[in-house]
């Protein structure tokens, strides 16, 4: 079974098919799957938190909440498998779908902060990817907006 830490967009069903059968690499079908973000193992979905909380102080919205609260798990076939997936909260999507492109570094700039205030210092090397991860969740996010369903598969091995 492959590690993930994955969003993937389309008809859930199918997502469900796909994870369960470890053919990760078939999320990356556009043709079957609206959008796919392999976010990788190693990052913690308490980052999504501070994500979300990056984006409502730079836009001084109330949108999106934090990740947690946008997140519905739902059930397996198989209690043994150690993933979890998680229907994603339209409202969440949509509100980072609607990210306008000069408030992205602003917004990428106060995750950093967060994190920092979270973990601990990053080094410098560790920036730049970390803003790029901010546009590629919104890319995701404006590709997923109008899917039928958004979901979070996760596995902590």
């Amino acid at each position: 079974m492959s590690r993930l830490m994955d969003l993937v967009a389309g008809d859930a069903p199918e997502i469900l098919m796909v994870i369960g059968l470890d053919d990760l690499a078939a999320l990356d079908d556009r043709r079957r799957f609206r959008a796919h973000l392999a976010l990788g193992s190693g990052l913690d979905p308490t980052w999504l938190d501070l994500f979300a909380e990056a984006i409502r102080t730079v836009t001084d919205r109330d949108a999106p909440s934090d990740f947690i609260d946008a997140r519905l798990e739902l059930e397996g076939p198989d209690p043994s498998d150690d993933r979890t997936i998680e229907r994603v909260d339209s409202a969440w999507v949509g509100a980072i779908a609607r990210i306008v492109d000069h408030d992205l570094d602003a917004i990428a700039g106060r995750w950093i902060e967060l994190l920092e205030d979270e973990i601990g210092h990053l080094p410098r090397e560790e920036k730049p990817w970390i803003r790029e991860l901010a546009g590629k969740i919104v890319t995701f996010c404006q590709a997923a907006d109008r899917a039928p369903d958004v979901l979070f598969a996760w596995s902590l091995r």
